[in-house]
């Protein structure tokens, strides 16, 4: 007989336990039946909906919808000669699952009838460009993507083609490849309202010959054909609402005649759309794209863009109709940043600051800033140095008024998080109002001051019992080789400087189904512009530890009570089942 060597080898057992209710849900579904062995019927369960989630507008259809829909899901019930009652475990279900029970509403509910400039708008920064700012392919599908996702102001920069007889669109004076201007049209014709009927904004960076000019309206007039919107004056007093111009199109860029006699266009990173920045990054990066072009016999987007005064009479009659597409009009600001901030009677216009002059404007002139969004509107976008199409905090570009927060929509990170967070509001349809102390003056002729010393205005309290899904969405290695996850999650808010903080739960070691039962206060004194950050990681002892999932909730929109959070990645794709239970409350 052989003598046989035997090898134990003893790992971690990947284990799945059944989750069990929460204590709370328990102690509700007792409460509204009398008891965990009866059953839940439509009135009861309406009840709860009222008191114990505080939605004062449920109605006993609501109830009873709610009751068919899980019945179907969990014992496909479907005759109405049936009962229709909910057990603990359904009533469970409910509560755990993500499209009849979110945290936030999906539909429209603010006023959309006041001017533009009332409102926060989904802004994206050169939509067209694949990845990184300096070599990435231009193309529709990033503009596709964003429009679906609910993005309504697109940018495209409007170059000449290699044979200077059609339009494309790149970043200029950079090595990021073209795309055809129509086809860019044409994608977002196609796309611009399937996720909201509410208004497109295309902003224009423009760098064409005047004759290309014309046939950029002539493209623009074609595609869009009675979609567009053109002023009745060549310039508004006051923006219309977003109700009026529903399916609308709306063009913004600068009149052409300050194009021909601005001397040096250098493109939007210290560009004719920059019209105070003074990036010291941008220049170091377009020294050394200057180098590249000369060394392959290129010229540069600076020598290509000037013009002289001689061209403007050719120039004046091949553009007007393209100057009349012009909804929003951007204007260079003569006289400084104070000068530029000075609200006009006679017309309403946009103005861009670089994320960097942003900060120096709302450091100097904050008040000043909140008054002239009042009724025009203030574009941000990230500086230049952020070739690798990364992204900046927005909220002090939105605690000052500022609607157009573009953002570079290639990219991931907590930034893009939060914007993504912030237009899950008003039911994602890209306009959320903004809070009224921004659009008030009060009697003394002053607006909101940024940077006053401001009392709590509510408290929000945060529940996070459990989370479940991760076995069903990831590999069983994906967290540990040899082991189940060790989960926590990061928990805080995200908005005015004095409201933002980060909590943690405890770390729940081995299991797929974490349950944390932790309770969290937020303190808030600008609720309105508060935004809950959720992060899970799972705990590594000799390694970073590994990303589990992301949401952002913007707090004035959350419903109070028991609710399903869905889970992201970070690309902002949501997981088909990784999900948490939470409870929200506020005083």
């Amino acid at each position: 007989m052989g003598n046989y060597r035997v090898c134990l080898c003893f790992i971690r057992r990947f284990k799945m336990s059944k989750e069990e209710p929460p204590p709370e849900v328990k102690d509700a579904f007792i409460k509204y039946t009398g008891g965990t062995s009866a059953n839940m019927t439509a009135e009861q369960l309406r009840s709860f909906l009222v008191e114990f989630q505080g939605d004062q507008t449920a109605s006993l259809a609501d109830a009873q919808r709610i009751v068919e829909h899980v019945l179907q899901r969990r014992h496909h019930v479907i005759s109405k000669l049936t009962r229709h009652t909910l057990t603990l475990d359904d009533f469970y279900y409910y509560l755990f699952s993500m499209d009849l029970n979110p945290p936030v509403s999906d539909q429209v509910h603010q006023d959309m009838r006041a001017p533009l400039s009332h409102y926060y708008i989904y802004t994206s920064h050169n939509t067209y460009l694949t990845g990184n700012q300096l070599s990435s392919d231009s193309s529709d599908v990033p503009i596709i993507n964003a429009l679906k996702s609910g993005v309504r102001v697109v940018e495209l920069d409007l170059w000449p083609n290699s044979e200077q007889d059609d339009i494309d669109v790149l970043h200029g004076r950079t090595l990021t490849t073209p795309v055809e201007f129509v086809r860019c049209l044409k994608s977002i014709k196609e796309n611009a309202f399937i996720a909201s009927p509410y208004p497109v904004i295309i902003t224009l960076e423009d760098h064409l010959t005047p004759d290309l000019q014309a046939k950029a309206a002539e493209n623009i007039k074609e595609t869009f054909g009675d979609m567009l919107f053109f002023p009745e004056a060549e310039y508004l007093q006051e923006f219309p609402s977003p109700e009026e111009l529903k399916y609308r199109i709306i063009i913004s860029t600068k009149p052409p005649k300050e194009y021909l006699r601005s001397k040096n266009v250098k493109g939007e990173n210290s560009s004719s759309d920059d019209e105070t920045d003074d990036d010291d990054g941008v220049d170091t990066v377009c020294f050394y794209l200057d180098e590249v072009y000369n060394s392959i016999g290129l010229q540069s987007e600076s020598e290509s863009s000037e013009s002289d005064d001689s061209d403007y009479e050719s120039y004046a009659t091949g553009v007007s109709e393209y100057k009349r597409l012009i909804a929003i009009h951007a204007g260079k600001p003569k006289g400084g940043l104070k000068e530029a901030l000075k609200v006009g009677a006679a017309k309403v216009r946009r103005l861009s600051l670089s994320e960097k002059a942003v900060k120096k404007a709302t450091k100097s002139h904050g008040m000043d800033v909140i008054r002239f969004t009042q009724t025009n509107m203030l574009r941000i976008y990230p500086k230049g140095t952020r070739v690798n199409s990364s992204n900046y905090k927005p909220q002090t570009a939105w605690l000052h008024g500022a609607q157009m927060v573009a953002f570079n929509m290639q990219g991931h990170g907590r930034s893009l998080s939060l914007m993504r967070g912030m237009f899950q509001s008003n039911g994602g349809c890209g306009y959320v109002k903004k809070p009224d102390f921004l659009l008030t003056v009060d009697p003394h002729g002053k607006v909101f001051d940024p940077n006053a010393n401001l009392p709590v205005k509510k408290t929000m309290k945060v529940k996070i019992y459990m989370g479940v899904g991760w076995n069903l969405d990831f590999e069983r290695s994906h967290f540990h080789l040899y082991s189940p996850p060790d989960f926590y999650a990061r928990i805080g808010i995200a908005g005015a400087p004095a409201d933002e903080i980060i909590k943690k739960t405890d770390i729940k070691e081995e299991t797929w189904s974490p349950v944390w039962n932790k309770e969290f206060s937020f303190p808030l004194t600008i609720p309105e512009l508060a935004l809950l950050r959720i992060e899970v990681y799972s705990y590594n002892i000799s390694d970073k530890n590994v990303f589990g999932g992301q949401n952002c909730l913007p707090v004035p929109e959350v419903k109070p009570g028991i609710h399903a959070v869905p889970l992201f990645d970070r690309k902002g794709s949501k997981y088909s089942s990784v999900k948490l239970l939470m409870r929200f409350e506020f005083s």
